[in-house]
C-alpha cells in the first residue's frame, strides 16, 4: 500500500513522532495505522533503552492537590532546555495526577502500574515521551501527603519548578500562609519541623563537636557548657523550621509567627531538582546544538 503525505501527517499527530519515523513505520506496516503506532511505541522503548546510561539531572518538581490529598513529584530530563518543553511539562502533570490517584508506595511500584486506560504502564508512557522528546526522562521521586479536616496545604514552586515544596499547616485554612511557609522552606532549607524531630544521637554528636570547639578555643571549662547550649540553639536555628527567622518577617521566628495566627506546622517536603545527582557539564550553545541535531 502506498504511503501518502496525509497518512504520515495523521500518524505524526497521533504519536508526536518525527516525520521520517512516521513514514518508515507506515512503510514497515504496509500502511496499517494501528500497527504503525505500535511500531513507533516499540521503537520508543528501544530508544529509551539506548538513553538509559545518560545522566538526567535537570527537570521539574511539581505539586498537585486534590481534597485532603496532595503529591509532590520530581521528574528528570537531561537538559534544562527540555524541562521547558510543553510536552515534558504535560508528562509531569500526568504523572503527578496518576500518583495522586493511585498512591503507589515506591517509584518502582508506580512504574509498573497501568496508566490511564490500562493499555500501557507508567514506564511505557514515559518511554513514549522519551521517543518524542529525544532525551532520557525519569520519575525520580514523589511523596503523597494527606491532611486532616482543619488543616491546609501549601504548595510553592521556585523558578517554575526548580524547587518544589509542599507544606501542611494545622488549625488553619489560610492557603496564603501555608504557601508563605513553603516559600520559606524553599529559601532556607530546614531539615526538620521542630527540635523534637531531631534524633538524640544527632543532638549529642553536635553537642560534643561544639564542646571540643570551645575547649580548643581555650575557653574555661566552667563556662564551656553554657557556651555549648548557646551554640546548640544556633544549630537548631539552622535545621529546624520553627526556630528559623521567618523570611517574610525576620524579627519573628517561624514558630512564633504561626502561633500568633493560631496555626501549627505539621510537615513539609522539599524537592530541589537534581540535588545529590551528578550533573553533566554543558553550556547553553552546546545544549541548543544537541537539540538541533536531534
Amino acid at each position: 500500500m502506498a504511503v501518502t503525505a496525509s497518512m504520515v501527517k495523521e500518524l505524526r499527530e497521533k504519536t508526536g513522532a518525527g516525520m521520517m519515523d512516521c513514514k518508515k513505520a507506515l512503510t514497515e506496516t504496509n500502511g496499517d495505522m494501528e500497527k504503525a503506532i505500535d511500531f513507533l511505541r516499540e521503537k520508543g522503548i528501544a530508544s529509551a533503552a539506548k538513553k538509559a546510561d545518560r545522566v538526567a539531572a535537570e527537570g521539574l518538581a511539581s505539586v498537585v492537590t486534590e481534597g485532603n490529598k496532595a503529591v509532590i513529584i520530581e521528574v528528570n530530563s537531561e537538559t534544562d532546555f527540555v524541562a521547558k518543553n510543553e510536552g515534558f511539562q504535560t508528562l509531569v502533570k500526568e504523572l503527578a495526577e496518576h500518583l495522586l490517584a493511585k498512591e503507589p508506595a515506591t517509584v518502582e511500584e508506580a512504574l509498573e502500574q497501568p496508566f490511564k486506560d490500562g493499555s500501557t504502564t507508567v514506564q511505557e508512557h514515559i518511554n513514549s515521551a522519551i521517543a518524542k522528546i529525544g532525551e532520557k526522562l525519569s520519575l525520580r521521586r514523589f511523596a503523597v501527603v494527606s491532611k486532616e479536616d482543619g488543616d491546609v496545604f501549601g504548595g510553592y514552586l521556585h523558578q517554575g519548578g526548580r524547587i518544589g515544596v509542599l507544606t501542611v499547616l494545622g488549625n488553619s485554612s489560610d492557603e496564603d500562609l501555608a504557601r508563605d511557609v513553603a516559600m520559606h522552606v524553599a529559601a532556607i532549607r530546614p531539615t526538620y519541623v521542630s527540635r523534637d524531630e531531631v534524633e538524640a544521637e544527632e543532638v549529642n554528636r553536635e553537642r560534643e563537636v561544639l564542646k571540643q570547639q570551645a575547649l580548643n578555643e581555650g575557653k574555661p571549662k566552667n563556662i564551656v557548657e553554657k557556651m555549648v547550649e548557646g551554640r546548640l540553639s544556633k544549630y537548631f536555628e539552622q535545621v529546624c523550621l520553627l526556630d528559623q527567622p521567618f523570611v517574610k518577617d525576620g524579627d519573628q521566628k517561624v514558630g512564633k509567627f504561626l502561633a500568633a495566627k493560631n496555626a501549627t506546622a505539621k510537615s513539609f517536603v522539599r524537592f530541589e531538582v537534581g540535588e545529590g545527582m551528578e550533573k553533566r557539564e554543558e553550556n547553553f550553545a552546546e545544549e541548543v546544538m544537541s537539540q538541533v541535531k536531534k
